[in-house]
């Protein structure tokens, strides 16, 4: 899948706490990661590609997290260092953020409340526009940019994902193998 003016450049959560050493939930592998999804925004933009960002944004408290009850350290606290894009990520259009509001924010289109499990929408699908495929990079593979990628998919959009502008949490091991199964059977193109 080449890009075109058909075609948008998703990049998923390439934020401090997620992609630099330093962060609280900093995924193994984002500094590599971080030249390949730049290659991938260079790409797109210069075949007229709608590039968005999304970009985790929680409260302090949020039952995401582990400290509330959830499974996560705190991460992406809005307005903090952790929730900021990291400093070498190209930033070349709109940003999309999810769980402003305490919400389960893993896809880019959708959010859940995790107490009530409603679904709301983060405004990604508008703001990727008239598109019919999509291109999903960023971190981490294993949730956020898989859960976009299969939201892409509910959403009758052609999906790809470049295996190596992407890393895995694998928060248990073999979840990034596990990811990979789920999407192509999904009908994700991985590559």
């Amino acid at each position: 899948m080449t890009y075109g003016l058909d075609i948008a450049l998703i990049v998923v959560d390439m934020q401090n706490d997620f992609a630099h050493p330093d962060g609280s939930l900093y995924v193994s592998g984002a500094d590599a990661v971080i030249a390949t999804v730049n290659a991938e925004i260079v790409r797109a933009l210069a075949a007229g590609s709608p590039v968005v960002y999304t970009r985790d944004w929680h409260p302090e408290t949020t039952p995401h997290f582990h400290k509330d009850g959830g499974i996560w350290p705190v991460h992406c606290v809005a307005d903090t260092w952790g929730a900021a894009f990291h400093d070498r990520v190209l930033i070349a259009g709109p940003e999309i953020r999810k769980g402003s509001n305490g919400e389960d924010g893993y896809s880019g289109f959708s959010m859940r409340d995790p107490v009530s499990g409603a679904q709301t929408s983060t405004g990604l699908l508008e703001a990727i526009g008239d598109v019919g495929s999509v291109v999903v990079t960023g971190l981490a593979l294993d949730y956020c940019v898989k859960e976009t990628a299969l939201d892409a998919r509910r959403h009758e959009l052609g999906a790809r994902l470049p295996l190596e502008a992407t890393a895995a949490v694998n928060l248990s091991p073999g979840d990034d193998e596990t990811a990979v199964a789920e999407l192509t059977a999904a009908g994700v193109a991985i590559g």
